[in-house]
């Protein structure tokens, strides 16, 4: 690699804005160093466009990082990442036939059938909200954003409600990226054990959920040509995950921006921008996953500014910053604006990694965000938006906490 002195990603996300103008500055692809790996992290829309779409580019470190697994396994706080066996790891052959036994939960019929669940979970949690008394405030965040997307995801792949809470501390040491690397091992491990037990129960008492559909895929072909035991466990690791984190961001933002602009809430209140421009917004605003690692140059790859992506290198897709970078989008990158003609974004991803739950993601907010503004037309935020400190992560874009006054003053 360079010998440029790599750019320190804080592993606590309070970094951030500095942190983006940086990478936008600093060319197509920037040395950056993550948590003691050093990484080329994409902002440019373009080239991070073309990389997530050439196949010069892996995700399967088993084939195409020579630092794996000797540096990294029990070494980087972030090897679940890279380690866990799934899709999101897995490159060619392997990537399709993966995400063809996932993709059947995220179909548009699938996800419309979901709807009516939406509707009745937002409704029940905005009743909550509704019985705070006036003049206190509400963390919307635990409120709803957290709690919709969850169990949502928890009623898609039947997860028990006693299991509930173990599962909410396991992805969150997940998104943690102040963890050290034995505390992150040691989360990994327990969530691998609570997934384990998933998979014993539903295989006794399957049900009608995405977990028990993988597991039959699994069993039908016992040689693991479908589906190996640890492709079956590591792939609701990631579908789980997932499906608790990127929804809750999405709402917290969406919220968190539109009570920091209430002239532009009024303008969606009166019909003048639709639900999906300011969803479209706020994803490009504030991508729900910042960066994501990672990927793996299978050869070498030449950089618009001349530099080079060596065979072997990783990369980090800076989501984030991507979607606020002002080549694309001007001056205004950094604004909120729900009337800005080309909200383009990459926050779901990219070609054949491309996020199976974004239409999912899309939905859910589209139910929830319409329904919180109409039930609470006096909303507003209960600390000045700068302070809304964020989550402790480097990957994960959101707040500890998002404290409204849902009845206003």
């Amino acid at each position: 690699m360079s010998q440029v002195k790599p750019l320190i990603l804080s592993p606590t996300g309070s970094e951030r804005r500095a942190e983006e103008a940086a990478l936008q500055s600093g060319g197509p692809a920037v040395l950056v160093d993550l948590l003691g790996v050093t990484a080329w992290a994409v902002s440019d829309p373009d080239l991070l466009r073309r990389l997530l779409t050439d196949s010069r580019v892996s995700k399967d470190p088993r084939q195409h990082w020579p630092d794996y697994p000797e540096r990294i396994v029990g070494r980087w706080p972030l090897d679940v990442w890279v380690t866990a066996d799934n899709m999101f790891t897995a490159y060619g052959p392997d990537h399709r036939r993966l995400r063809r036994l996932v993709s059947p939960a995220f179909t548009t019929r699938r996800v419309n059938a979901l709807l009516p669940g939406v509707e009745r979970i937002t409704t029940e949690l905005l009743d909550a909200v509704a019985a705070v008394p006036p003049g206190e405030p509400v963390d919307l965040r635990a409120a709803l954003a957290y709690p919709l997307p969850v169990r949502v995801i928890s009623e898609l792949m039947g997860l028990p409600e006693d299991m509930a809470a173990d599962f909410a501390r396991r992805v969150n040491g997940i998104f943690d990226t102040t963890l050290t690397a034995e505390q992150a091992t040691a989360n990994t491990v327990a969530f691998h054990e609570l997934l384990a037990a998933l998979v014993a129960r539903k295989r006794a008492e399957p049900g009608d959920d995405m977990t028990s559909v993988l597991i039959a895929a699994r069993d039908e072909e016992g040689d693991g040509s479908r589906l190996t035991e640890t492709e079956l466990v590591d792939t609701l690791l990631l579908v789980v995950s997932a499906g608790h984190e990127t929804t809750t961001n999405l709402l917290d933002h969406a919220i968190a921006a539109l009570l920091a602009h209430p002239e532009q809430l009024a303008l969606v209140r009166s019909g003048g921008v639709s639900w999906g421009e300011v969803i479209e917004e706020a994803l490009r605003y504030e991508a729900p996953a910042a960066h994501l690692p990672l990927r793996y140059a299978v050869s070498d790859i030449p950089l618009p500014d001349g530099g080079v992506i060596r065979a072997g290198e990783p990369i980090l897709a800076a989501y984030a910053a991507a979607g606020r970078h002002p080549r694309v989008h001007g001056e205004s990158a950094g604004r909120f604006d729900v009337t800005r003609v080309h909200k383009e974004h990459l926050a779901f991803g990219h070609g054949p990694h491309y996020c199976l739950g974004a239409p999912l993601a899309r939905a859910e907010a589209a139910i929830a965000l319409p329904a919180l503004f109409d039930r609470f037309p006096n909303i507003r935020l209960a600390v000045p938006a700068e302070e809304l400190d964020a989550v402790p992560s480097l990957i994960a874009n959101g707040h500890q906490a998002l404290p409204v006054l849902p009845h206003g003053a």
